[in-house]
């Protein structure tokens, strides 16, 4: 979204404008694509990663103007909540032992971080949603003190025009209502992104929106929220409804939610913005100066600054995106579909699984959004994000007689994604000790059929077995989670429960 906002009220010739600098935006884009202005393949990616404060108690901190201010680093900045921080880690070329690299990194980052926190007596929690959040936690008064934060929470409000409705049927029902798109916030993920050549992007997307599922079933890390188990990752619900500027009425017309998996495989990144275009009202329409056909013109790159912000208002689960770096323009596939956690080596596992598998399926002969149904590969994702690594997809078959069937999600990531995955690492030029570590990871979840979700899932239970309360038990939870994830063994070797035996709650 960018970091200078100014917030205020926009009155309708700025609207007007904006609809007509986008549309020159567009017009813009569609000029450096048909001139091949973009940058040349680099095998470039970058990892983000959204966590949450948390204090001894396992309960949410409202700190994170503190804690940024002691961490004093860029490459950390506010979320949309006071309990949210991200931490951003500089883009790497895929090869080698890129991965192990990235890991250092990040444990060197976040144990930094959690040090710095634990100065005002908060600690680094790296999970999908936070299992001791309350409705009283998510807020408009708990927002970032920050501009833009304000300013698209009064935007959103504004246009829907009534309070936003929860209802997430899972394991257990909630329902309630929030004045605010503080609900939001609940929602800590990853964002892995892989920059492409145009003409390689429409191939990348579709892969990235095929695998979504599996990522999903193998990485699910969010199965609780206000007291409730719902589903195994309950981020794309709550995202989708904690952000939904349509009343019922437009949801019953079949209007887009701003948070969307989309609706057809596509056959350019031209597509991608020109839906975000029709489709989706500005909700920020602020103006830059720069016109962008007259910057084309006189031979320059322009910033397309009102296409990249109402990009960033629209929740694709795989998101273009549109930058310049060194004076050259280059697209890159923005992939937000994970939860953060449990651990360093389970975020890298996540991340090596994603980019082997995205350029293998990218890149077979017959590839998969060809043989599937777009729909068919939403259901899949929403099956994911109920039932985790107990999903069962509807996938192509492999062999002659072709066609869809019925699978296992742990079937299929294990005999046949694994090994695609395998070889698109090997294409990248990652070295055999990075991918068989990380994709071993994934293949051990898969062989215990446990994933962070499902560890938190059975310890909860397990303390309730004990004769803990429901928040007594929650927060144990959190508590043993986050003492697990700084010691930093992968999820599937956690024990089960807590460490000795519960007291009554």
């Amino acid at each position: 979204m960018g970091e200078k906002v100014v917030a205020g009220a926009f009155d309708l010739s700025e609207r007007r404008r904006y609809r007509e600098k986008l549309v020159r935006c567009l017009a813009g884009l569609e000029r450096l694509l048909a001139e091949k202005r973009f940058d040349r393949p680099k095998n470039l990616m970058g990892v983000e990663i959204e966590l949450n404060l948390a204090g001894p108690d396992g309960m949410p901190r409202m700190l994170n103007g503190q804690v940024l201010e002691r961490i004093a680093s860029r490459d950390f900045q506010t979320e949309l909540a006071m309990f949210n921080l991200e931490v951003n880690i500089a883009p790497h070329r895929l090869g080698g032992r890129v991965f192990d690299r990235l890991a250092e990194e990040l444990r060197t980052a976040l144990a930094y971080a959690d040090r710095k926190a634990g100065e005002v007596d908060a600690g680094i929690v790296m999970i999908g949603i936070l299992p001791t959040l309350g409705r009283d936690d998510l807020v408009s008064s708990n927002l970032s003190e920050a501009d833009r934060y304000t300013l698209l929470n009064d935007q959103i409000v504004a246009a829907r025009g009534e309070d936003f409705v929860l209802d997430i049927a899972g394991v257990e029902h909630l329902t309630c209502t929030s004045k605010s798109i503080a609900p939001e916030a609940a929602c800590t993920s990853v964002q892995l992104h892989l920059q492409v050549t145009p003409a390689r992007f429409a191939d990348v997307w579709n892969a990235a929106q095929a695998a979504c599922a599996a990522q999903i079933a193998v990485g699910a890390n969010s199965p609780f929220l206000f007291g409730r188990e719902l589903w195994r990752e309950s981020r794309p619900p709550l995202f989708q409804q904690s952000t939904d500027t349509r009343p019922p009425e437009l949801q019953a017309q079949g209007v887009r939610p701003r948070t969307w998996f989309g609706e057809r495989w596509i056959s350019s990144a031209y597509d991608l913005f020109e839906e975000n275009l029709r489709f989706f009202p500005a909700l920020l329409p602020m103006c830059d100066d720069e016109d962008p056909l007259e910057v084309l013109d006189a031979g320059g790159v322009p910033g397309l600054a009102e296409l990249v912000l109402h990009n960033g208002t629209v929740y694709r689960w795989n998101r273009p995106v549109y930058g310049i770096a060194d004076g050259v323009p280059h697209l890159r596939v923005e992939n937000r579909v994970l939860p953060a956690g449990p651990t360093i080596t389970d975020v890298i596992a996540n991340a090596a699984f994603y980019y082997g598998l995205v350029r293998a399926l990218a890149e077979e002969q017959r590839p998969v959004w060809t043989r599937m149904p777009f729909a068919t590969a939403e259901a899949n994702f929403d099956a994911a994000c109920r039932y985790g690594i107990d999903a069962r997809f509807v996938w192509p078959r492999r062999g002659r007689y072709g066609g869809i069937g019925e699978v296992d999600a742990v079937t299929l990531v294990r005999d046949e994604l694994l090994p695609l995955a395998a070889a698109g690492l090997d294409a990248w030029g990652v070295e055999a000790a990075d991918r068989d570590l990380y994709l071993g990871v994934i293949e051990e979840r898969c062989r215990r059929r446990v994933n962070g979700a499902a560890w938190q899932a059975a310890t909860f239970h397990q303390a309730l077995e004990q004769g803990m309360s429901r928040d007594a038990a929650l927060a144990a939870t959190t508590r043993r989670y986050a003492q697990l994830m700084h010691v930093g063994e992968p999820v599937h070797s956690w024990p089960v429960g807590l460490p000795q035996p519960a007291p009554l709650g």
